[in-house]
C-alpha cells in the first residue's frame, strides 16, 4: 500500500476511502438532474413517460445514457439485442464483474423512475468511484437491458433473457399493435435478428449484480422508511384469452339462449380471475389489463374478445393453482354460455429468492448509512430475477410516493433517489472486493 493508503498505481482501495464507502461521494444534484432529462424523452401531456423498445424516442434516451456512460469513465459498447454495456476494469481482470442494471424502456404513459432510477443511479455510483479514483477489485459493468417491460410486444425481460441464454427464437416473431413483429424492429435498430442468441454471456464473466428500483407500492412509506432489501421475487405469468361467441344484431337477438356474446363471458372470466387470487394466498394477484372486443360496433354483440391475464405470486405452488382455478372458470364460463376459448402463454417466469450474500451487502450498506434493514418482496417482475440463472442477485427498493407505479402520478423525492444510490454505492464496495 502507497502513502496516504493509496494503491501501488496511486487509486484508492475501497477500505481505504471512507468517505466514499460512506456514498458520499454520489453527486445528488447530478443524479438528479439526470433523471429529469431523461424523464424529458418520449413525454407525454399527463405528465408520464411513452418509451418502448426499438422507437426512435428509446434511441434518444440511449443515446443520452450512453454519453453519460461515458462521462462516468465506462467503455461502452452494445450487444446483440441491443443491451446497452459500460464496463471499467478492476484490480484483478479475471475476475468475474460486478453487475449494476435496469432498464429504461417505459410502459404506455407509465412514469419517470421505474427502471430509469437504477439505471441513473448504476452511472452515477460508477461515476463516483471514476472521480474518487475509488479501485475494486472486480470489473464492473452497467447495463441497460432492453425491453424489460414488454409493453410493446406483450412479454418483458427481453434483454436480460438473451443475456442469461434464456430467450426462445418464438418472441422475435411476436408483433405489436401495428403487425411489426420484434425481428423486423429488430432490424431497423440495425441488429440481426439472426444473431440474438450471441446476446449470451458466459456465467463465469459475471459476479454478483445489483439493481435499485422503485418499491411500486406502499409498503415502504407506510413503515417510513427510504429503503428496502428485496428478498424475493414474484414470478408472473403472462396469458393471452381468446373468447369466442356469434356476432348478432345488438337489437334484433333477444337477451338469454340465443345470445353467444363474447365480452359478457370475458367479463365473468375477469371476476373469476380476481376471485381465485383472493381464495388461493395473501400474495397472489391475477389481473386484466387489456380487453379488445370485436367487431367493436355499438349495434353488434361481440362474437370475439382477447383479454390479457397477469397472474404472480412469490410462492410458484400458489400461483399455479391460482392459473388452474382460472383455466377451470374459463372452461365453466364458456360451457354455460355456449362459448369457445383458447389459452396461450406468453411468459412464464419462476419466483426467484435474492442471494443472501448480496442481501447481507445491501443490509450491511444500509447499517452503515443509519438506516434500518428492512426484507420484503417484490410483487413486480424485474431483470434481477432472470439474472438469478447466472447470478447472485440483489435489489435495493426506494420508496415512491403513495406507491403508485406505471403512471404520470409515479414519484420519489431527491433525498430518496440520493439515498438509494448512496445504499447501492456502499454495497458495490462490499461486493466488488476479493
Amino acid at each position: 500500500m502507497g502513502p496516504g493508503g493509496l494503491a501501488p498505481n496511486g487509486r484508492q482501495r475501497p477500505n481505504e476511502a471512507r468517505d466514499q464507502e460512506l456514498g458520499m461521494a454520489i453527486n445528488k444534484e447530478r443524479l438528479v438532474s439526470r433523471l429529469d432529462s431523461l424523464g424529458r424523452i418520449g413525454a407525454t401531456a399527463e405528465g408520464g413517460v411513452t418509451r418502448l423498445a426499438y422507437t426512435p424516442e428509446y434511441r434518444q434516451a440511449e443515446e443520452m445514457v450512453r454519453r453519460w456512460m461515458t462521462e462516468a469513465g465506462l467503455e461502452v459498447r452494445t450487444d446483440p439485442v441491443g443491451n446497452l454495456i459500460g464496463r471499467r476494469e478492476g484490480d484483478r481482470r479475471e475476475q468475474a464483474c460486478l453487475t449494476l442494471a435496469s432498464h429504461i424502456d417505459s410502459v404506455l404513459n407509465g412514469g419517470r423512475y421505474d427502471g430509469a432510477l437504477g439505471v441513473i443511479s448504476a452511472i452515477e455510483v460508477a461515476h463516483a468511484l471514476s472521480e474518487g479514483g475509488v479501485l475494486l477489485d472486480r470489473p464492473l459493468e452497467v447495463v441497460v437491458f432492453m425491453d424489460e417491460e414488454g409493453a410493446r410486444w406483450g412479454d418483458g425481460l427481453f434483454g436480460s433473457e438473451a443475456m442469461t441464454g434464456q430467450l426462445s427464437a418464438e418472441v422475435l416473431e411476436r408483433t405489436d399493435r401495428n403487425g411489426v413483429s420484434r425481428a423486423e424492429a429488430m432490424e431497423d435498430w440495425g441488429l440481426d435478428p439472426a444473431r440474438f442468441d450471441e446476446a449470451a454471456r458466459d456465467p463465469s464473466e459475471i459476479g454478483p449484480y445489483l439493481e435499485v428500483h422503485i418499491e411500486q407500492g406502499a409498503v415502504l412509506e407506510s413503515e417510513d422508511i427510504p429503503v428496502g432489501v428485496v428478498d424475493a421475487i414474484a414470478g408472473p405469468l403472462f396469458l393471452e384469452a381468446r373468447i369466442y361467441g356469434r356476432a348478432d344484431h345488438a337489437g334484433a337477438t333477444p337477451m338469454g339462449e340465443l345470445r353467444q356474446d363474447a365480452l359478457a363471458g370475458a367479463a365473468e372470466v375477469v371476476l373469476a380471475a380476481e376471485a381465485a387470487a383472493q381464495a388461493t394466498s395473501p400474495s397472489c394477484v391475477a389481473t386484466v389489463g387489456r380487453i379488445e372486443a370485436l367487431p367493436g360496433a355499438t349495434n353488434v354483440i361481440p362474437g370475439e374478445v382477447m383479454l390479457s391475464l397477469d397472474i404472480r405470486d412469490v410462492d410458484l405452488g400458489a400461483r399455479d393453482r391460482a392459473e388452474a382455478t382460472i383455466h377451470g372458470a374459463i372452461e365453466a364460463i364458456c360451457e354455460k354460455r355456449n362459448l369457445t376459448f383458447r389459452v396461450d402463454e406468453l411468459q412464464r417466469t419462476e419466483p426467484v429468492t435474492t442471494s443472501p450474500a448480496v442481501v447481507e451487502a445491501i443490509a450491511a450498506a444500509c447499517e452503515s448509512l443509519g438506516l434500518p434493514v428492512f426484507p420484503m418482496p417484490s410483487g413486480a417482475a424485474h431483470d434481477a430475477q432472470v439474472m438469478t440463472a447466472v447470478a447472485d442477485v440483489g435489489m435495493i427498493f426506494v420508496r415512491c410516493r403513495a406507491g403508485i407505479s406505471h403512471s404520470p402520478e409515479e414519484y420519489v423525492t431527491p433525498d430518496d433517489v440520493f439515498v438509494g444510490a448512496r445504499v447501492m454505492y456502499e454495497a458495490a464496495l462490499r461486493l466488488g472486493r476479493d
